[in-house]
């Protein structure tokens, strides 16, 4: 199977000091993939370097067969590649409904799937219920739930998502890990970025462990619950 996403040699330096040194790893059509990892060891400067928000100095990423580590956001986005960023960055003075169709893209499937605004709200019925509000009036479990309709709005082929649960309390984190295996099974590809490892062994199909900016394992859940001493090494606390 051809890859819809690949990463070969990833390196970034923000200034002088190099974050990304051996970043590689695939994403098939339909899958799930993580990025595992304590905080600063690469993960999120490795998504910034998939959305061009920060130079790769080394390496190259592919979409669909195409180079597109050269180009601006906006062209990588319309490659197929949604974001849903850490902190949820949502627009505060918006309403829902604004927020969703602000940055929305029209792209006509031949299955006649496409995120528009009430498929969204049917997804995510609390965000229907919250349309006329500002953003800065939600909670932070309807902001996250407003993020991934934002970029569900894109059409996308891959979606991302940093930091998916961060801050969220646990009934809005079920919705939201119950959301990403609903969009599974409708066969988009994610990488999800999380420290709910048990939570992602039942999401994923695959894991990269990264380790001070090179990834050091990966594998699939099956492997990874069969190797405890590589969540306690490079994931435990």
């Amino acid at each position: 199977m051809t890859p819809f996403l690949s990463v070969k040699g990833l390196q970034a330096s923000y200034g002088h000091a190099q974050a990304l040194f051996d970043i590689s790893f695939d994403v098939g059509p339909g899958e799930v993939v993580t990025l595992l990892g304590r905080n600063g060891m690469g993960r999120s400067t490795t998504v910034k370097c998939l959305f061009g928000m920060l130079p790769v100095a080394s390496g190259s990423v592919w979409v669909a067969g195409a180079r597109v580590d050269h180009l601006p956001s906006h062209r990588i986005a319309r490659q197929g590649l949604a974001l849903v960023p850490e902190g949820r960055q949502v627009f505060p003075n918006l309403t829902v409904e604004e927020n969703l169709v602000a940055t929305a893209r029209d792209d006509k499937k031949s299955n006649g799937k496409t995120w528009e605004l009430e498929r969204t709200y049917a997804f995510f019925p609390r965000l229907k219920e919250r349309r006329n509000n500002l953003g800065s009036q939600l909670s932070g479990g309807e902001q996250q739930m407003l993020a991934i309709g934002r970029a569900l709005m894109t059409n996308p082929r891959l979606l991302v998502l940093d930091e998916a649960t961060e801050g969220l309390a646990p009934v809005i984190r079920n919705e939201i890990w119950r959301a990403l295996a609903d969009l599974k099974k409708e066969g988009l590809s994610q990488i999800v970025i999380d420290k709910n490892v048990k939570a992602l062994m039942g999401l994923a199909d695959r894991h990269f462990v990264i380790e001070k900016g090179c990834v050091v394992w990966q594998g699939s859940s099956d492997e990874l619950r069969g190797r405890p001493e590589i969540v306690h090494q490079y994931l435990g606390v």
